[in-house]
């Protein structure tokens, strides 16, 4: 079972990666097999679907943003747990506003997630 406090070691771990634009530290959390959907995949790499599968291709998609937005730093608002999943809550890039639902496998490997923005004014 997941608990708050695992899910928020793993969920400072992400944030703490993320905002050190190292990417071998953010690949770290996904397993081999991830499957990765976001509304930035369609916008980024043209992806109709907005989906990634493999560490790998997902890898090069981080590279990609990060190269995009090397300003990048992310600031964590919440995080929900579940019983095998987490949400993230957090300011993104872009005064946008962040909600990834990440479901866990047994090694507390992201292996499916699915990423939700919205614009806010500041």
């Amino acid at each position: 079972m997941l608990t708050q406090e695992k899910a928020d070691q793993l969920a400072q771990e992400w944030i703490h990666a993320w905002n050190s634009h190292d990417i071998d530290a953010i690949i770290h959390h996904y397993s081999e097999a991830v499957i990765f959907t976001s509304p930035l995949i369609v916008k980024i790499l043209d992806l109709p679907d907005g989906t990634i599968t493999g560490k790998q291709a997902l890898r090069d998609y981080f590279i990609t943003g990060l190269s995009r937005f090397p300003e990048l730093n992310f600031k964590l608002y919440h995080v929900l747990v579940g019983c095998n999943s987490i949400v993230l809550y957090y300011k993104s890039v872009n005064n946008l506003v962040a909600s990834e639902v990440m479901i866990l496998d047994e090694a507390f490997k992201v292996k499916s997630c699915l990423c939700h923005y919205t614009t806010v004014e500041e």
